[in-house]
């Protein structure tokens, strides 16, 4: 009879032949477009910190001031002492930013889903997802106890099928369709205007995931929802604070009455202790900058770096362009091996496989930040035309 650790070797060995087995990989340095990783100092095209402000003194000057006044940890969740004002502050500022009545910051993104889903639905009601979407919103679906349907990838016909469907479905109370504005995988975007009406017409509401088009988009930089319009006609708008606002944790915002009921019925705010003061404090500073000519400049600075690196070809070329660009190799030991070259020439972006990207769409993630310079976009240009490293599909 195998012992624990022989059946989780096992295990291991599995993924290991697979391609699939993972590590963690130790920085000593701050995350930004340079680290130092085993010894080596990389460039870094694998960072979400669209705005480079992770490492910005604004931000870090704001989180030593919040440990200075209020401490290093939070001591509660929210509902018992945990709720400090650095919290509400965050709070205040995200739904003034978003041009809604309020906002509920969470301790990551995943718990954001987790809880606002799961607050939200309940056995009674659908809940229609991207067959893209974040993990995190696929967990929250199964966990919530709707009725889930899956439809193609930004596909509006198999969309209105499934709401079409759902309009003859009696016993259905609520529907929820959920997607994410720009895709984290490959960079695309989705068509919120016509999802929007889709909605409308069928009676359903709508979730946006904002992670990676906060701060990008639109004349105040509030999204690809506003950049599109539709910011008040979406019921349930997410985000993060980890991406470019430069900190830490999630973000829902919308009605004074949806706030209302995530605090008391998202058990992921309710059970969880508070964000640490420092990271709301700082990504209240990270809002405040993103609202700023500078934080304006700092986004054009970001666009200018992505049409240096163009690797779509003229077809697949985006609406609104993405600082994800995808390189798709297809197999998992072929993109880890792309992966290792790069990194021999001194480039950071590791390999992408399954189960975050689909199978046998494993791929190099690179992401641009405001922060890289035109030199670098070249060097990695360079790095990726002599390897032969090429984008087949350039997302599909």
């Amino acid at each position: 009879m195998n012992t624990f650790d022989d059946e989780l070797n096992q295990r291991l060995a599995v993924l290991r032949e697979k391609g699939l087995l993972r590590e963690l990989r130790r920085v000593d340095s701050p995350a930004g477009t340079r680290i130092r990783m085993a010894g080596q100092t990389l460039l870094n095209f694998s960072s979400n910190d669209y705005l480079g402000l992770a490492n910005d003194p604004l931000l870090k000057e704001a989180a030593i001031e919040a440990v200075k006044k209020f401490g290093a940890g939070s001591a509660a969740a929210r509902l018992i002492c945990g709720s400090l004002a650095p919290h509400h502050e965050l709070e205040e500022i995200l739904a003034q930013f978003k041009g809604v009545e309020a906002a509920l910051s969470f301790s990551t993104g995943y718990a954001t889903a987790i809880g606002t889903i799961g607050a939200v639905l309940g056995k009674d009601d659908l809940i229609i997802i991207d067959k893209l979407v974040h993990a995190s919103i696929v967990d929250a679906a199964r966990l919530s106890g709707a009725k889930i349907r899956v439809f193609d990838h930004n596909d509006l016909d198999d969309l209105e099928k499934i709401l079409k469907w759902a309009d003859r479905v009696q016993n259905r109370s609520h529907t929820l369709i959920v997607t994410e504005s720009v895709f984290s995988m490959d960079g695309d975007i989705a068509p919120l205007r016509e999802m929007a009406a889709l909605k409308e017409k069928y009676g359903a509401w709508l979730m946006v995931d904002e992670a990676h088009a906060t701060g990008l988009y639109g004349k105040n930089r509030r999204g690809l929802a506003e950049e599109c319009g539709v910011g008040d006609r979406i019921e349930i708008q997410m985000g993060t604070l980890g991406k470019a606002v430069g900190s830490a944790g999630g973000y829902i915002c919308g009605s004074r009455k949806l706030i209302d009921l995530l605090i008391n019925r998202a058990r992921s705010f309710v059970f969880s202790t508070a964000p640490v003061p420092a990271s709301s404090a700082a990504a209240a500073a990270g809002i405040r900058f993103i609202q700023s000519r500078a934080g304006n400049a700092r986004r054009k600075q970001l666009f200018a770096r992505i049409a240096e690196l163009n690797l779509r070809p003229a077809s697949r070329q985006p609406r609104f362009p993405a600082a994800i660009l995808p390189i798709i190799v297809g197999d998992n030991t072929k993109a880890v091996d792309a992966a290792a070259a790069l990194r021999q020439r001194g480039i950071f972006a590791p390999a992408i496989r399954y189960p975050t990207v689909p199978r046998g769409q494993a791929r190099l993630r690179i992401t641009l930040t405001a922060a890289h310079t035109r030199s670098d976009v070249a060097e990695l240009a360079d790095a990726l035309s002599n390897l032969k490293i090429q984008n087949p599909e350039a997302g599909r």
